[in-house]
């Protein structure tokens, strides 16, 4: 437990910081997993679409910090690739 006040404040800070990130990391696999789903199922337009959507939520989350920059790079390349050759 925290004993001073700026402690007491930090504890909270942190907690609201820890929803709002738990949040995007949510929203950002939701996202790639609509692109998953339609690869998976062939669907190049709605995997054309979904990777749309999906890169910004991506690339959102690297600039926030939630995760690398170099692994938002990836996860947005590799599935760029995939819809590629699912529609080639």
């Amino acid at each position: 437990m925290p004993n001073t006040t700026s402690a007491k404040k930090a504890t909270r800070k942190i907690a609201a910081r820890t929803a709002i990130n738990k949040s995007r990391k949510t929203r950002m696999r939701t996202e790639l997993r609509k692109v998953e789903e339609a690869i998976t199922a062939g669907d190049i337009k709605v995997a054309q679409e979904a990777l749309r959507k999906a890169q910004p939520e991506v690339m959102r989350a690297a600039q926030k910090g939630i995760i690398h920059k170099n692994t938002a790079s990836r996860k947005v390349s590799r599935l760029a690739a995939r819809v590629k050759a699912l529609s080639a």
